[in-house]
């Protein structure tokens, strides 16, 4: 493994959980993808896109806990401010969110 790190390295990433809270289709994406916002608690709420269409609706996502990097630079999609990462894991061109077993608060440290 070539690009290894530091536990100072991973612990500069801030993971953590919150709840989608509002789902919209995003046309002007390159790739299907949908504009999420998701309460973060304390933190706050944060808007993302995720290229997730193909196995998830608006539907059955709205009131799901995610797990997603929100320290990152903002990132300029088409003409949506990315302010976060969701995380999932990517099996050919599917993407399976990452997410709690159980309920948690919002905010919740990933570690």
């Amino acid at each position: 493994m070539d690009n290894i790190i530091t536990f100072e390295d991973f612990s500069k990433v801030d993971l953590r959980v919150g709840t989608i809270i509002e789902i919209n289709d995003f046309p002007e994406a390159r790739n299907p993808a949908y504009q999420i916002t998701i309460d973060f608690g304390a933190l706050g709420i944060k808007k993302s896109s995720a290229q997730i269409t193909t196995l998830y609706n608006k539907e059955e996502l709205l009131n799901r806990q995610i797990v997603a990097v929100v320290n990152f630079p903002k990132k300029q999609i088409a003409k949506f401010m990315s302010e976060c990462l969701i995380l999932g894991a990517v099996d050919g061109k599917d993407v399976i969110l990452l997410n709690p077993e159980h309920q948690v608060k919002n905010g919740s440290v990933v570690s």
